[in-house]
């Protein structure tokens, strides 16, 4: 079945400006071209209820400036009067969070700061940096409630400028092979969805000019976001239906940062991305275990993407992503802080002897991720005191007893491994037990590439190669089922265990694109310490939004190489943690509530500061009984073991098709055209600025200066050939400038309230120096121009000192003969069939972009780009800019005059 070209919608609102008059606000959104305009109209006049209107109509700019000139001339307190504006323009922003109201009328929030933080096929991710939040019921009707303030204060405990993202045409609640999945859909099923968007759209404007364009369009596709990962879904609820969906900015929750891997010139980009739920979100001990809906409590799924970096094009370029899970234990169980341990005994609070909320989470999981599920339990199995091993006990008689009714092949996989007894063991290497389970674990899931393998590779195989499992489709390979790990807090062990997954995953990505020749990676290279770095900025941000401190324990910690300094840190780290969990989470849980909807402020009920607690809110079989009971033994979904190892997420049928909104488009417009999006050639950008020059570079932040032979990020370096270590020493200047600001996605330097550690595990006690600590995302810059001079000379070094040779001056004959050989070799490769390349649109951005495949294997073409060849109106009209620029003016013709005097009505009348 033929596949359609289909490629994200790209949100046409991406700038937002808010104008105020007495009576309304409008907020008018345009594309950042600034070509085409949207408008909604809210209501100042109800003080309680949210009155939105949005005409569905796209403006063009001349048409917003006449509009916004009648709102100000007709608001205006007499007719003709100029010097009080009717219409005053608010604020700027970039895309609305939502709307709230806790006990008078409504707030909305608008993202006026964001930052670029990564970038996957063009598509851009930005963290937002600033919020405003901006109270919409004039004073006039504005009902005062005692109360409001505080709960506003509540609200606004819960920090959006730390560690929240979003993207106007990335979906960031699902994965990438989802994502991709949807865009390879079958032509006939995309074709009958744009049939029912057409019938059931509310936009009559939205399908115009598509019967004009014949066959040559391409399909935009929008998924419906993964509800468990989005942060303001109830902060949208009122307004979801009756906006266009280009005003829906979804967010979220977790870590995001990219690193880009140059191999040999060749940019590769790693980019870690961490989704923490909204469902059963919270503090360490007061969110333990899961609620009745088989949401646990500090899940984040952590994913992991590679691709290429030189073709940007999610059809043509090479990706590759592995997904893992962490989360707590899905049983009943909490901790008691009034008793002021730091390691408050465990209770089972509900006795589940049909494990009905871990078969909740793990049908969820199926539905998710398929089969099969991998259980990595590093709780301690051996205790003087019976204390985490309650865990085990209970997690071990749940999954024997949902695995009773699986197909065998696709039962749940159970790995319990005492990681702290490991560490304490001087005889044990942590790590290297790691990395045994991490291969199986690999081997039994696979992980998604969306290209075939490479013919290196079927030349060329490998042995744990044709042992990799997944599904293996015509379009490459899918990740089938997933990891979940944990311990008790979920964070440092859990956190290491899944670096070295993650860097298992890391060798059979980069051996898939054909990176390189065996699928396996050492320590101390430069592609590790990278991904080894990221890690720990995922690691150490997840730690502060769940447990209110960095990591404690680390990855050098269980090499054993961790600095004698960390002792006295691994102390601070534990009292502040503990300080936290004491005083301060119940602050952060009541934010969390009334930020996620799980509260509603209303008249006559208590407030939010005087419940008890929150367990009813979480636990909505408290209030309600269900009308409908799980069997206690065909405990999944329906449908969903029909189609395992396959995830039914992204199996094509009926219900999933219904979470699609699927538009026909010219391939050169700008709602799907991401080279547009990416370039943005209307703007006027400064390379120093560009995003891929700031991120962490593999060969200028991690290869040794002083390399001399091998540059190749594979090779394994000496302790002291790091990048960071030949530097010097910390007095030296020159090391501020190559040091890296900590991200904005990693959280700000702890303090006596938001930073607090108790031990998760009392194993190890080395740490790394907090100091290497970043998500290295931006340079820090020195104003000094002669240290700056200076390390100029010191980066441009000789070719000796570089490849450890001096060029030859002169080849000599036999090796001008090998190059002949090869040119010619290289000649009869390359040679093309001019006459069978026809043109069949008629587009004039048609032959710009000409790829050619110059390869005799198809699974392995690259492509060169065709210089556009300029028509003679063009050629003139260059000739004409060069002799403008030499001071000979050419005279102006009556088309000239006339679209000059076009410009100065549209501009000033």
């Amino acid at each position: 079945m033929p596949v359609a070209a289909a490629a994200p919608l790209i949100s046409s609102v991406q700038k937002l400006v808010l104008y105020e008059t007495r009576a309304r606000y409008f907020l008018v959104g345009s594309n950042p071209a600034e070509t085409k305009y949207r408008v909604l109209k809210i209501d100042r006049t109800e003080p309680k209820d949210l009155v939105i209107i949005d005409d569905k109509h796209v403006y063009t700019q001349q048409e917003v400036r006449e509009l916004l000139g009648r709102l100000d001339l007709g608001n205006r307190t007499k007719m003709g009067q100029k010097g009080s504006s009717g219409l005053s323009r608010a604020v700027s922003a970039f895309g609305i969070v939502g709307f709230v109201r806790f006990l008078e009328g409504y707030y909305i929030v608008l993202i006026t700061k964001r930052r670029k933080m990564a970038d996957i096929g063009g598509h851009a991710i930005y963290k937002i940096e600033d919020t405003n939040m901006i109270y919409i019921p004039n004073d006039s009707v504005r009902v005062s409630h005692p109360d409001e303030a505080r709960y506003l204060r509540i609200f606004q405990n819960v920090d959006l400028s730390s560690n929240f993202y979003f993207s106007y045409s990335y979906d960031l609640s699902h994965s990438l092979q989802y994502n991709l999945t949807v865009l390879r859909m079958p032509l006939e099923t995309l074709k009958t969805e744009t049939t029912q968007t057409r019938q059931d759209s509310f936009d009559i404007f939205e399908d115009e000019g598509l019967s004009t364009q014949g066959g040559s369009g391409v399909f935009g596709i929008c998924s419906k976001p993964y509800e468990k990962y989005v942060w303001n879904g109830k902060l949208l609820e009122a307004v979801r239906t009756s906006i266009h969906r280009d005003w829906l900015l979804y967010i979220i929750h977790g870590f995001c940062g990219q690193s880009k891997l140059l191999i040999y010139g060749r940019p590769i980009y790693v980019t870690l991305i961490a989704r923490r739920s909204s469902k059963f979100a919270g503090t360490r001990f007061l969110k333990r275990g899961s609620n009745c809906e088989g949401d646990v409590a500090n899940e984040v799924e952590t994913e992991q993407i590679l691709y290429d970096a030189s073709v940007m094009s999610f059809s043509a370029g090479s990706y590759s992503s592995y997904v893992q899970v962490r989360g707590s234990v899905p049983l009943y169980w909490s901790q008691d802080i009034s008793t002021m341990m730091p390691k408050p005994p465990i209770t089972l609070d509900q006795a589940d002897p049909y494990a009905h909320v871990a078969a909740l989470h793990f049908d969820q999981m199926l539905q998710r991720f398929g089969s099969p599920i991998i259980i990595l339990n590093l709780v301690k199995e051996r205790e003087k005191r019976k204390h985490e091993r309650i865990l085990s006990e209970e997690l071990v008689a749940a999954v024997t007893y949902l695995n009773q009714f699986l197909p065998p092949e696709h039962a749940i996989i159970y790995i319990p491994w005492d990681m702290a007894k490991y560490t304490k063991s001087k005889l044990c290497n942590v790590l290297d037990r790691l990395n045994v389970i991490a291969e199986s674990v690999v081997k039994k899931t696979g992980f998604f590439v969306n290209r075939p393998d490479s013919y290196c590779s079927i030349l060329r195989p490998d042995e744990k190669w044709n042992e990799l499992g997944g599904c293996v489709v015509s379009t490459g390979r899918l990740q089938t089922g997933v990891l979940r790990t944990n311990c008790v807090d979920c964070l440092d062990r859990t956190n290491t265990a899944q670096f070295m997954v993650g860097k298992c995953a890391l060798a059979y990505q980069l051996y898939s694109l054909g990176l390189i020749d065996k699928p396996n990676l050492q320590f101390d290279t430069d592609a590790v310490r990278l991904f080894e770095e990221l890690y720990e900025d995922h690691g150490d941000t997840l730690s502060l939004q769940y447990g209110g401190s960095q990591l404690v324990h680390r990855v050098k910690t269980y090499r054993k190489i961790a600095p004698w300094t960390q002792h006295s840190k691994d102390i601070m780290q534990t009292l502040s943690r503990y300080y936290s969990n004491a005083f301060s989470d119940a602050d952060r849980q009541d934010s969390i509530n009334l930020f996620l909807g799980v509260f509603k402020p209303a008249e006559g009920k208590p407030h939010l500061w005087e419940l008890p607690t929150d367990f009813y809110l979480h636990h909505k079989n408290t209030l309600s009984l269900s009308q409908t009971r799980q069997s206690y033994t065909y405990w999944w979904s329906t449908g969903v073991l029909k189609h395992l190892p396959l995830p039914f997420d992204e199996v094509t049928c009926a219900e999933n098709r219904r979470k699609l909104t699927v538009k026909k488009f010219h391939k050169y417009e700008e709602e799907i055209d991401i080279h547009n999006e990416f370039f943005r050639p209307y703007e006027l950008s400064s390379f120093d600025e560009t995003f891929c020059l700031a991120m962490t570079n593999s060969t200028r932040d991690f290869m040794p200066k002083n390399v001399g032979i091998d540059p190749s990020p594979f090779t394994v370096r000496k302790p002291d050939e790091t990048g960071k270590s030949v530097l010097g020493n910390k007095n030296n200047r020159e090391e501020t400038v190559l040091q890296r600001k900590t991200a904005a996605s990693a959280p700000p330097p702890p303090s006596e309230e938001a930073v607090s550690s108790s031990s998760e595990d009392d194993s190890g006690t080395d740490k790394e120096d907090e100091g290497a600590v970043s998500q290295r995302s931006t340079p820090v810059k020195v104003t000094d121009t002669g240290d700056n001079t200076k390390i100029s000379e010191n980066v441009v070094q000789s070719t000796k000192d570089v490849y450890g040779v001096n060029l030859s001056d002169i080849p000599s004959e036999e090796d001008l003969a090998i190059y002949a050989r090869f040119v010619q070799l290289g000649q009869s490769q390359h040679k093309q069939d001019k006459g069978s390349q026809q043109f069949c649109s008629k587009h004039p951005l048609d032959k710009v972009i000409n790829l050619i495949p110059i390869s005799s294997f198809s699974q392995d073409n690259i492509y060169e780009v065709q210089p556009p060849r300029a028509d003679r109106k063009s050629i003139e009209i260059f000739h004409a800019h060069i002799q403008a620029g030499r001071g000979n003016m050419q005279p102006l013709g009556k088309d000239d005059f006339l679209m000059y005097r076009e410009y100065i009505r549209n501009r000033y009348m």
